[in-house]
């Protein structure tokens, strides 16, 4: 079995005649059922709580016949495992408590104890599986060991992450040590995910255009290709790297079953230019669901038949779903996939 077909595997509704219909991240942000439980819990108060996430990660499959569910989490609770806590600031943004400044930071990441304090995880995709059965896929995620860097060097969200790219640039040996920590805790903790049900793990490599064209293995690739290997036998691994379309071919030989595509990029050359066991996630524009449902509808099925007979092709938005995103237009996007057929 090919890596395609691992991953259509994992979603029930494989004879449609029509693309998977995968849930995007965050997608509670727009609703308004999520909206209230905001008023009453914080972000971090619900991503750890299990039967808060469940029920934020149900909310979407509630209103709308997607076929996967994605677990509600953030990629910045593995920092946080390892030591190095974040918080929201009051202007918008990640903060880290406080940045890793040196080679002697890195002593005080804990890789031993990180996945164990990351039960609570565990506990709420044991809880969703219960809630899902067999009838949708069951989606983990994480961040890419150069993105959850960039936090933690950086101090929080920063333009172009310089901090980051300087330590990288100068100081490449140190850096590898906190790659090889980080990529040790993702691993142990992607296994805690397949362990708890998960039919696909998402690897979030946000950040992955700020790395030279000359460092992108060195930085990135190397770690994520680390990741895979040690856990495509139990999981599909899908990839997403935001990067400029002419760096596709640096994606070429990773060690993953998919690539998901940034709506930057036409799907069709990425079809083109990858090779063909990959499958294909994407990608839609997030602003595209802040317009109206016929604009929806005509865009997405120009992606739609410029995909047609492509078996490999899961449709989602080529980004996270934005806060402003319409529900007419969310349900006009599924309303449209779900009745459109290839065939």
């Amino acid at each position: 079995m090919n890596s395609r077909q691992k991953i259509n595997l994992a979603l029930q509704n494989k004879n449609t005649g029509r693309p998977p219909l995968w849930v995007m991240r965050q997608a509670g942000r727009y609703l308004p059922e999520y909206r209230a439980l905001r008023k009453k819990y914080s972000f971090l108060e619900m991503v750890k709580s299990p039967e808060l996430a469940v029920e934020v990660s149900l909310q979407p499959l509630r209103r709308f016949a997607l076929d996967a569910a994605i677990v509600f989490s953030d990629i910045l609770v593995v920092p946080e495992a390892m030591g190095q806590p974040y918080h929201f600031r009051e202007k918008g943004g990640i903060g880290m408590d406080f940045r890793l400044e040196s080679e002697n930071c890195l002593e005080k990441l804990d890789t031993e104890e990180a996945v164990t304090k990351l039960c609570y995880v565990r506990d709420a995709l044991c809880l969703l599986r219960q809630e899902l059965g067999d009838s949708k896929a069951m989606l983990g995620f994480c961040g890419s060991p150069w993105t959850l860097a960039c936090y933690m060097i950086d101090g929080g969200s920063s333009p172009n992450f310089p901090k980051t790219v300087e330590w990288a640039q100068s100081s490449p040996h140190s850096f590898a040590k906190l790659m090889e920590k980080l990529t040790e805790v993702l691993i142990g903790y992607v296994k805690m995910q397949a362990q708890s049900g998960v039919d696909a793990i998402q690897i979030f490599d946000s950040w992955n255009g700020l790395c030279p064209n000359d460092r992108v293995n060195e930085w990135s690739l190397r770690w994520i290709d680390q990741i895979a290997q040690e856990v495509s036998s139990q999981i599909p691994v899908i990839l997403y790297a935001k990067a400029p379309s002419d760096r596709l071919h640096y994606l070429s030989h990773c060690q993953v079953s998919g690539i998901s595509i940034d709506h930057e990029t036409d799907l069709a050359y990425a079809r083109s230019t990858l090779p063909s066991h990959f499958t294909l996630q994407g990608n839609l524009d997030p602003a595209l669901l802040e317009t109206n449902p016929d604009t929806v509808r005509q865009t997405t099925l120009k992606l739609l038949e410029k995909m047609k007979g492509d078996s490999g092709h899961i449709l989602n938005l080529g980004h996270g779903i934005r806060p402003l995103a319409k529900v007419e237009c969310m349900e006009e996007l599924v309303h449209t996939v779900t009745n459109y057929s290839d065939s």
